[in-house]
């Protein structure tokens, strides 16, 4: 706890100082993000990090191994969906942004079990990506989980497109799609194009 207070002053101290304005407009004005990503909890990939946004620019949903589950309006506990539901219909964002990432546990969880410690959650959690561990089957193991990663991402794709609310705004143009996918070994971003496969953005900084 020390090293977050000691985080805190940092903050008040610097970014607080600095874009103090904009966080006063923000309170007054509410959030009007134009962008919905979904991310993995992860700890190594922060999207404001890495896509470099002020306050307010992104509406950020998290959790294990980046997974949208399909359409399912029930009685149980939808907090991904729920995000969703609120990026999508209350806030209007334009875009939502799907991002794996590599050696992501979730995904190692998915194609060889999860950790017994935990295994209340995880374990059927990861479950939302089955299709893609039974299309990684198809490689080579040393290749599994780095196909694993990416899949999981078309899958999530795939997934948003049950979703009535999702589906029709898409259809007419007013909500976009996209998938990428960050290499936490390389720093690099990579994009999925049209032709279904991801390709490393251009970063400017020649190297």
């Amino acid at each position: 706890m020390d090293d977050l207070i000691a985080g805190y002053r940092r903050f008040r101290a610097g970014t607080w100082a600095n874009q103090r304005a904009r966080f006063e407009e923000l309170s007054r004005s509410g959030q009007r993000p134009r962008i919905m990503l979904i991310a993995c909890s992860d700890s190594r990939t922060d999207p404001q990090m890495i896509f470099d946004v002020a306050p307010g620019e992104l509406f950020v949903a998290r959790n294990v191994a980046n997974l949208m589950p399909p359409y399912s309006p029930d009685s149980k506990y939808h907090g991904t969906s729920a995000a969703l539901e609120f990026g999508v219909r209350v806030l209007k964002v334009k875009h939502v942004v799907v991002m794996g990432h590599a050696m992501c546990g979730g995904i190692h969880a998915l194609l060889h079990g999860a950790p017994a410690e935990a295994s209340d959650f995880v374990g059927h959690w990861v479950n939302i990506a089955e299709r893609a561990k039974l299309r990684a089957l198809h490689f080579p193991p040393d290749k599994r989980q780095d196909y694993c990663e990416r899949e999981s991402v078309r899958l999530s794709l795939e997934n948003l497109m049950t979703f009535p609310w999702v589906r029709e705004p898409v259809a007419d143009g007013k909500l976009a799609l996209h998938g990428c996918f960050f290499d936490i070994r390389s720093g690099v971003l990579e994009q999925l194009g049209d032709d279904g496969s991801f390709h490393p953005v251009e970063d400017g900084a020649g190297a």
